[in-house]
């Protein structure tokens, strides 16, 4: 089994240097934020996750793989997934702590809005709005449950290679939407292009965000050296998780306009300039201190049996429950 793993990570690594369409953050920087995160796991963390980080790190990229205009219903569930354009819906608040009641709010507002303001109900669903937190503390819960069956197979002395398999996948799945929060253009309206009043003359132009993150990310020629000791302690083993997810998010997104300001010296195209290398490391550095942070929280949390919730969030007895989702948010 492991020989067949070792397998599967080579062939993935081939693949990985095939000349591809561009992706979030391009391969180079996600591939290196989750590097960077598991070999900053301290030895009393998911340790076990480094004998599969060539794996990880070989397909990083996997999620945008699943948002082709040919696999339309994955495409439709994925693509929110990779954007959270926080402008779109400052009239929900607080952000709901489920998935759906997030979607309906979305769904009221567009009811209110679409015949005074016809344009702004047109953007105002969850491919224009995205869902990337949600996709993120998802996997973060699959990630605990799959980490609590490698505890489980260690303590019987069975194998826990097939778990330890699992946890890696979803290390994928929360790597790159961790990565994509990092990135400052995927929390922010203007991802693509500046867009409404633009009294400082930002650019327009499309391309802004992949020669940002793609580009100028493999022109400067980033690496896991280049992270590595700005990675600090581990932290975030207490408190909320979804509330840090959102923080993580704020933090990025309030730094969006640093990225225009940059694009519009000299376009990215100096791939020397101090000041754009040095948002990409602040802001990959910040990635992977995240994901390395939920890895270790993921494992500390799954030490402990699942929490006993009574009534179930699908009781109707239970006192939060939504007749509009079927459920009770978290």
């Amino acid at each position: 089994m492991r020989a067949l793993i070792l397998a599967l990570a080579t062939s993935i690594s081939a693949l990985a240097l095939t000349p591809t369409a561009a992706h979030a953050w391009g391969h180079t920087a996600h591939a290196v934020i989750d590097r960077a995160a598991i070999d900053a796991i301290p030895d009393d963390g998911p340790v076990f996750l480094r004998r599969y980080v060539d794996y990880i790190a070989a397909s990083a990229s996997l999620p945008d793989n699943w948002r082709g205009n040919s696999e339309n219903f994955s495409k439709m569930e994925e693509d929110p997934n990779h954007g959270w354009f926080r402008e779109q819906f400052s009239f929900v608040k607080p952000i709901p702590r489920s998935r759906h009641e997030f979607v309906l709010a979305l769904y009221k507002h567009y009811e209110t809005i679409k015949d005074s303001d016809p344009a702004t109900a047109a953007r105002t669903n969850v491919r224009w709005t995205g869902t990337l937190p949600y996709a993120a503390i998802e996997a973060y819960d699959r990630l605990v449950v799959c980490m609590r069956q490698v505890r489980k197979a260690a303590a019987e002395g069975g194998d826990a290679s097939i778990p330890e398999q699992h946890c890696a996948f979803q290390v994928i799945r929360l790597g790159h939407y961790i990565g994509d929060g990092a990135q400052p253009l995927h929390d922010t309206i203007h991802a693509d292009g500046w867009l409404s009043d633009n009294p400082k003359g930002y650019t327009r132009e499309r391309s802004i965000h992949g020669r940002f993150e793609g580009k100028f990310v493999d022109g400067m020629k980033l690496t896991t050296a280049d992270i590595a000791p700005r990675i600090g302690a581990p932290g975030r083993r207490t408190g909320d998780m979804f509330d840090a997810v959102l923080a993580f998010l704020d933090e990025a997104g309030g730094k969006m306009e640093s990225v225009y300001a940059l694009e519009k010296r000299d376009g990215f195209t100096n791939f020397a300039d101090k000041d754009v290398r040095a948002l990409v490391y602040e802001r990959a550095t910040a990635g992977a201190t995240m994901l390395r942070d939920m890895l270790c929280r993921a494992w500390a949390e799954s030490a402990s049996p699942p929490a006993p919730v009574e009534p179930s969030p699908l009781d109707f007895a239970n006192p939060r429950f939504n007749p509009e989702t079927g459920s009770a948010p978290d």
